[in-house]
Formats: structure tokens, sequence, C-alpha cells
């Protein structure tokens, strides 16, 4: 949408009405509140609306923000923080704090500051905290430690919890202690509609696909995925992949159709080859992905299947939403994921 000098007020209203994006604000003069066009709130009688061109202009028409749709972004800000709070505490501790620790530590209710942590991470804090044991053990176990010494300096009780539930590793313990190794990996960088990309294969297909970040970045996440592979750059060998990658990103019109190397234990692997079969346009969520797999009660393990999921477009993540059918954590970002899904919206057309 064009800036207030380019568009009338009949058509801000217009936009209003539909609830669509754009880069003006509108404020409702008995409820002296100013809020984005998109806001979920009842929509206002036309003679009560007056339009600004931002926040400032707003505020001093004496207007204040919107508590539901965060017209200044203040909230979310606050929230971000919080929850990024709450992680530093997670990573820090040898033990996973409570809910109740946690929530009192960030001045919520056990109810509110679930929701707000779920909301900004997709996860639960239980289970991002069994997330980040995961990634202690991985990264004790690539450097070739006895599993049950990682298993123990990782925060585990016992080697049981680990075997028990392979899907917090994505592996066995004796798979990730050998890191790839005996393994040659290719890579190739490129550009993107979402920012630099990076795509790796072994002999058997593409292992790892990632966008949205520095170069280093990138190669730093498949380094530790495969810590012990030997990693090598071939451009020209990759170059049909990462055009047809790049191609799916500016205008998907088809599933993007790749040889995979996927690994992962056999839940995980079912859990991809479900995302798979999500039709391009269609989305889904965590609990129905479950019912589908026969499995609904696994809804977080499939959550963290999701998390894990190593070639991302490839198979689609993407298009699973929250229960309520909001836009969940994604590990590129959620303003990515909601392109994907408006741009796949409109290829369905």
């Amino acid at each position: 949408m064009d800036g207030m000098a380019t568009i009338t007020d009949d058509a801000r209203w217009q936009v209003v009405l539909a609830r669509e994006p754009a880069d003006f604000l509108y404020g409702v003069a008995t409820m002296g509140v100013y809020c984005r066009p998109a806001c979920p709130a009842p929509r206002p009688k036309r003679q009560n609306v007056r339009f600004f061109a931002d926040s400032a202009e707003a505020l001093a028409a004496g207007f204040r923000p919107c508590r539901r749709c965060d017209p200044d972004g203040t909230r979310a800000a606050l929230a971000r923080e919080v929850v990024a709070d709450a992680c530093a505490m997670i990573d820090a501790a040898e033990t996973i704090p409570s809910l109740d620790t946690l929530a009192k530590r960030a001045g919520y209710s056990r109810f509110h500051f679930l929701r707000l942590f779920r909301d900004h991470t997709g996860l639960t804090p239980r289970s991002y905290a069994e997330g980040v044991r995961a990634r202690r053990l991985a990264a004790a176990l690539a450097t070739g430690a006895r599993v049950a010494d990682a298993i123990a300096e990782a925060g585990f009780g016992s080697e049981s919890r680990v075997y028990e539930a392979p899907e917090l590793l994505g592996m066995t313990p004796g798979a990730a202690r050998r890191g790839g190794k005996g393994e040659t990996i290719r890579t190739a960088l490129a550009d993107s509609p979402f920012g630099r990309l990076l795509v790796a294969a072994t002999e058997k297909g593409v292992c790892f696909l990632g966008f949205a970040e520095p170069d280093e970045a990138l190669l730093g996440d498949l380094r530790q995925r495969f810590p012990k592979a030997r990693i090598v750059p071939d451009e020209s060998g990759l170059a049909g992949i990462v055009t047809a990658v790049v191609a799916f990103m500016a205008e998907p019109r088809a599933a993007l159709d790749l040889p995979l190397d996927l690994r992962g234990t056999a839940f995980q692997l079912r859990v991809w080859e479900a995302l798979r079969r999500i039709p391009l346009g269609q989305t889904t969520t965590y609990g129905a992905l479950a019912a589908a797999m026969g499995e609904p009660k696994a809804i977080r393990a499939v959550a963290r299947s999701c998390a894990r999921n190593p070639v991302s477009l490839a198979v689609p993540c993407h298009r699973v939403l929250g229960a309520d059918g909001t836009l969940t954590g994604y590990r590129w970002g959620i303003p990515r994921k909601q392109a994907m899904l408006a741009r796949e919206a409109v290829a369905k057309n």
C-alpha cells in the first residue's frame, strides 16, 4: 500500500474494512485509540475514524495505542525481552526451571507467560529446555566424549531418558557421536528472495537447506550438524538445485521436488514425510498433523520434529500453524513464513 499522500481516505477506509496490512494507522475518536488497519477489533463507524501517517501523528492528536494490535510494537518488544530473559535462564540452568519459577521471574501468571513464550518460540518452556539439553548432548558427543559421560554432562538423569525419546537428539547417541565422519558434504551459497541461501548435499541428496542468515552462520549450522564431515564448496555441481530453490522462493508454482538425504529418528522421518504431503497453498496445525499420523497425543513431539527440519521449503514445515491458526515460531523468522504462505496462496489460485 502506498503512503498517505497517494491514497484517499475512502480508499483507506476500504483497507480497514478488509483488515489488510498497510503503512498508515487509523484512530477511533469514541475510544481514543489508534490501530493498524489489520487490527482484529470490531470495525468502528466511519464517522468516528481518523487516519494518521504514523504513531507520532496519532499520539500528537491525543490518541493512545491499541492494546490488541500494538501499533507501536511496544508490547511485542517487551514480550520479546521477557521471552529472551526466560530463554537465557533456561540456557544457564543445570536443571529445567519450573513454569512457576519462569512465570514469577517474568512477573506474569503461569497461563499468560506460557502463552507468551509459546507465541514467540513456537514451543513450551519445557520443550525449549529439552532442546537446550539436546544441543548440549550433541556438542559433547561431537567432541568424542563417551555416550554415558555426554548424557550426564548434558543434564539428563539417565541414559534411558535419551534412548526412550530419541527425537530429542534427532538420532541415536552413537550416530551423533560419529558426526558425519568419513562423509563429504558439498555446499553452494547464493542470493535468494529471503536473503542468503545455503544448500548442502551428500551423495544421496540435499541434507541441509537454510536461508536468511549470513554465510558463516549458515555454514556454522551445517558444521554443528555434521562436525566430523568434510565440507567443500561446489557451486557448479549444485547450481541446478540452487536455481530450483530460488525460483520456488520467488514464485512457488509446484512442490519443491529435490533429492533428499534426511536423517532423523523414525518418528521424525514420519513427520517430515507428512509435511511433504501438505499441498501447495494449504496449511494444517500441529494437532491435525499428529492426528493424521495416527499419533493424536504426540503434538509436542510433532512440533519438535518440525523445528528440527533440516531442509526447509523442500519439507514445508512453514505450512503448519498453531491450534488457533496463528503463525507460530519458525526457524527462519515469522515474517518469512508469512510471506511464503502468502505467495503460495496466490500461486494456488
